[in-house]
């Protein structure tokens, strides 16, 4: 396995020194690196928002169309306010969220003495805006190397295929990965983890014999060790947060990282489903509650009118959005700018 790893990376790197001599627009880093060359900032913005727009348009129209019809001619007053209220809530901004966020509006109207809608949109911008840029995120920076990231969450959230797109951003920036089949309780998961392995082109271990997903994690921090990777990505189990013996078999993984790599694991990611809503939020409280989460990624903007739900679960876990996935080709996961997110809902 390590020889085949080291063979694969070698054959990685010839790859990015012949592409150097093709004159291209590189995407944004996904990973703060001085060794990466930095494009030009407008031009994946730009397109990052674009896709971004596309991706989030039925929450859009739930938002923005609803926004302009709701005000028409009329004065803002309270039973306007009130209504953007039922609005927001109906967007799935959650109402812990949507009653912070209608306190702060009902003040800055009342002291701005807004009459119009754009008034109000901006308004409403900028408060949603303040929201997600007050949590902070902590930087993908490769400090030690290799970088241990432990990806969780249920089934059907999108947990393996947002691991291969996080694969394939990686290694187009040059980064040596290994994916790890951690999730031993579907055969299915393993082929489709496989499948993704070979599109993006990175080193996959599993274990077809054994049913012990810590095993595979230790073989897969073996493999990551003797072949000099940057990046190790695990995928567990999609595990029921209310599963006591899942949920401490994940605690157990966990804890095999830390003893293998010094601070590992670097990130540990919940994956969530903005189709799921507010049940998804209750998810998330759980995972945090027993396995400590760092990042979230959300995943299905593309499926849903209840996009706010991405803003209810920053908000109400205060823990930073690193990416959102709003389609199923391999570059719509995007990373996570919360101006751009808030342009994209209201424009």
């Amino acid at each position: 396995m390590f020889e085949k790893a080291k063979k694969l990376f070698k054959r990685q790197n010839e790859t990015a020194d012949q592409a150097e001599t093709v004159e291209q627009t590189p995407e944004t880093p996904l990973i703060q690196d001085d060794t990466v060359e930095k494009p030009e900032a407008d031009v994946p913005k730009r397109r990052f928002f674009t896709q971004l727009k596309e991706g989030l348009k039925k929450t859009r129209t739930q938002l923005s169309d609803r926004l302009q019809s709701l005000v028409g001619g009329r004065n803002i007053d309270d039973a306007v306010l009130e209504e953007l209220e039922e609005l927001l809530i109906g967007a799935d901004l959650g109402v812990q969220t949507t009653m912070t966020l209608m306190d702060r509006i009902r003040e800055q109207a009342k002291k701005q003495r807004l009459q119009d809608v754009a008034a109000l949109r901006e308004l409403l911008h900028d408060e949603l805006q303040s929201i997600l840029t007050s949590i902070k995120a902590r930087p993908w920076q490769l400090e030690n190397k290799p970088m241990v990231v432990l990806v969780t969450g249920v089934n059907g959230v999108g947990k393996t295929t947002t691991i291969g797109k996080l694969a394939h951003r990686f290694t187009s920036e040059g980064k040596k990965v290994v994916l790890c089949a951690a999730d031993t309780f579907r055969a299915a998961a393993t082929e489709q983890l496989e499948i993704w392995a070979q599109r993006a082109g990175v080193i996959l271990v599993k274990k077809d014999d054994s049913n012990d997903p810590a095993a595979v994690v230790f073989d897969a921090l073996n493999t990551v060790k003797q072949a000099s990777a940057d990046i190790l990505l695990i995928d567990t189990a999609g595990r029921l947060h209310n599963n006591p013996n899942l949920m401490n078999e994940l605690a157990k993984i966990r804890r095999i990282t830390e003893r293998e790599i010094a601070g590992a694991p670097h990130h540990v990611v919940l994956i969530l489903d903005a189709v799921t809503g507010q049940n998804g939020l209750h998810q998330a409280k759980q995972f945090v509650e027993k396995i400590g989460v760092s990042d979230l990624i959300v995943t299905k903007l593309d499926g849903t009118a209840k996009g706010g739900v991405a803003v209810a679960i920053a908000n109400e876990l205060q823990l930073p959005i690193q990416f959102v996935g709003v389609g199923e080709k391999m570059e719509d996961l995007l990373p996570f700018d919360a101006e751009q997110f808030v342009d994209a809902l209201l424009s």
